[in-house]
């Protein structure tokens, strides 16, 4: 379903009534005729809140590909499972490995898929499929699943970013791509400290007329025939001056939340990440990526899973917790995915290699249905017997949780119009 437009919606806040549009627009006309707001100030601001109570989206990236056997698809039975042995999760029926004992305690929020697959395994080739629905090619920059939220669901306007990038994500990660530097993500490496070079190094006054300055500057510059180049860079100083002169800067503090609060996401760059997307989000933040990694476990598999699956364990159960207790996980869509799994056998230095044809990705919130398993393997968990899920299908069902157009079409540099999905089917059992 396309994300709807002002005209097209009634305007529905929680907790109260539901105002029609013919309604606001009689309110608009009043107050217009009152002289308190003009009518197209009062329609512009009805849209952009339209816009601010949609959908939003965390996507966890787990970079380097997880192994499926030590987290989500434990094989205790059989000897590709390694080590691993699996534990019950709050709903009956579904395990999970036993090195995921706080996930363990939030499978009811859960949609777990079993049974992803592609035949990319290939690191870069891969992480750009998973991040954008598409594998990468010389004629065509595809923009990555959060510009294309940022796009379709976000306030251009908005002093925030609309895309944060929290930690490394891998060279496949990509940005707005087609959709232009607007879209692309505003990275941060560290989540414990504030954004670099946000901070004035002169006065409020005296900045604003140095950016005036540059811009006449520029304007020679652009009439020599660098207009697009010049036109880009305006874009960007655009939106970081909006950005630090913002007082919702406030926003990336985590410092700023109670020491119970940072406690219970943990004390590692993960948990600091998955507080500060939260925090984001109820600031207005439409799409946070966070990046835990590296779980490219080509030596030694068993006890680095383990220790990288104690780095995420805690956050992603309590980013879960906290997102329901605030009451926004329904609108929440949030994903936990890397870019394949591992192989079923254990190579001789004691790691898993690549694995495309199996692997796991980890679904909540925005009207998805919790504490399922979808897809199964055989019991060698070298292949998919039950529901294959490709990864067309899974771009489809984020589109589906967060109410935009899986057929919006944006136009290449040369013209082309390029799908945000090309073809595949939404998860139905996925939904509520």
């Amino acid at each position: 379903m396309s994300h709807p437009s002002f005209w097209q919606t009634d305007i529905s806040i929680r907790g109260e009534r539901t105002i029609h549009r013919r309604q606001l627009l009689r309110l608009a006309t009043s107050l217009s005729s009152a002289g308190i707001m003009s009518f197209p100030a009062l329609v512009a601001q009805g849209a952009k809140q339209l816009k601010r109570k949609g959908k939003s989206c965390i996507l966890l990236w787990m970079q380097g590909g997880p192994s499926q056997f030590e987290t989500f698809s434990p094989k205790p039975s059989h000897s590709n499972g390694g080590d691993t042995k699996a534990i019950a999760t709050q709903v009956p029926g579904i395990e999970i490995a036993e090195t995921l004992p706080q996930i363990s305690t939030v499978m009811q929020d859960v949609c777990l898929i079993r049974s992803m697959n592609s035949k990319e395994g290939s690191h870069p080739r891969a992480q750009s499929l998973l991040h954008t629905g598409y594998l990468p090619t010389a004629s065509v920059q595809f923009p990555t699943l959060g510009s294309h939220v940022a796009h379709q669901l976000g306030d251009g306007a908005d002093e925030l970013p609309n895309f944060v990038r929290i930690g490394r994500v891998g060279r496949g990660g990509s940005g707005g791509g087609l959709l232009g530097v607007t879209y692309d993500p505003f990275v941060m490496s560290d989540a414990s400290r504030m954004p670099e070079n946000t901070t004035l190094a002169t006065t409020d006054r005296r900045y604003r007329r140095r950016l005036k300055l540059r811009n006449q500057l520029e304007s020679q510059f652009a009439k020599r025939g660098a207009r697009q180049e010049v036109e880009n860079q305006k874009e960007l100083y655009a939106k970081s001056s909006r950005m630090i002169l913002s007082p919702r800067m406030d926003a990336f503090d985590i410092s700023q939340e109670p020491k119970s609060m940072q406690t219970a996401y943990g004390d590692t760059a993960f948990g600091k990440g998955c507080l500060l997307a939260r925090r984001l989000l109820e600031s207005g933040v439409t799409f946070v990526e966070v990046a835990a990694g590296n779980w490219d476990t080509h030596f030694d598999n068993s006890s680095r899973s383990q220790s990288l699956c104690q780095q995420i364990d805690q956050p992603y159960a309590q980013l879960l917790k906290d997102l329901k207790q605030r009451g926004v996980l329904e609108k929440t869509l949030v994903i936990w995915m890397g870019e394949f799994g591992r192989t079923p056998r254990i190579n001789p230095r004691g790691g898993r290699d690549h694995f495309p044809r199996a692997f796991n990705v980890a679904l909540s919130g925005a009207g998805i249905r919790g504490g399922q398993v979808i897809g199964r393997t055989n019991e060698s968990g070298t292949g998919v017997i039950d529901r294959p899920i490709s990864v067309s299908d899974l771009f489809q069902t984020f589109c589906r949780a967060l109410e935009i157009d899986a057929d919006h079409e944006n136009l290449s540099g040369i013209g082309r119009p390029i799908k945000i999905v090309d073809g595949g089917t939404s998860i139905d059992e996925a939904f509520s």
